[in-house]
């Protein structure tokens, strides 16, 4: 399986990051030994001062496509959940300015924390949630799905053209403004629509 992640895909978040709005999805790649499920703790990296969370909407594939078209693309997934995207932020400046590639700073160990999937159903029009994370008992970070400059079919339909998909693999279709840095002993807590999705330390 793979994982791929949406860049600046909420207009907020590009702005805060001083970048430009894209005018078509920008992808990248993790790969599977970035996942960390079941609520187990994140330790922080010693190659990095500023791992930064960035909340997202996440759902599975669950056929194989190629080439999907946009009004078929709901046909591919049925499950969904609640993802963080770490970014080790101190190393992707530093890339970006020599105009390197920035996969180590995206798809180290760990850096890809998913929730268990769900139905869709159980949370209701895809295109219309709400999700939050919460550090130490405070909200930092809140999104709605439906201010996404490209939304799930469109991502879908995007990345086919150019990878496979594959049943099980994950896509993380990007965080809305508000991303900050963790600190250790920090407690994480994910939520779509009021209900829990992640729950992990920070150590």
């Amino acid at each position: 399986m793979k994982i791929i992640a949406v860049g600046m895909n909420y207009t907020d978040h590009a702005k805060e990051l001083n970048n430009p709005v894209p005018d078509e999805p920008v992808i990248f790649m993790k790969p599977d030994s970035a996942l960390l499920k079941n609520n187990k703790p994140f330790y922080l990296p010693d190659f990095s001062d500023e791992i930064d969370y960035e909340t997202e909407v996440i759902v599975q594939i669950n056929r194989l496509g190629k080439n999907i078209s946009e009004k078929f693309a709901p046909r591919y997934y049925s499950h969904m959940g609640l993802g963080i995207d770490f970014t080790a932020r101190d190393m992707q400046r530093k890339f970006r300015e020599k105009g390197y590639p920035w996969e180590i700073c995206k798809a180290f160990d760990g850096s890809a924390v998913i929730s268990e999937f769900y139905p869709i159903e159980k949370f209701g029009n895809v295109n219309n949630l709400n999700f939050r994370l919460d550090i130490d008992g405070s909200t930092v970070q809140k999104g709605n799905t439906a201010d996404m400059i490209f939304n799930i079919n469109r991502i879908i339909a995007y990345v086919s053209r150019f990878f496979t998909l594959k049943i099980g693999d994950i896509i993380f279709t990007g965080t809305p403004v508000g991303v900050g840095k963790i600190f250790i002993n920090n407690h994480l807590e994910g939520y779509i629509e009021g209900e829990k999705m992640l729950d992990l330390m920070i150590k």
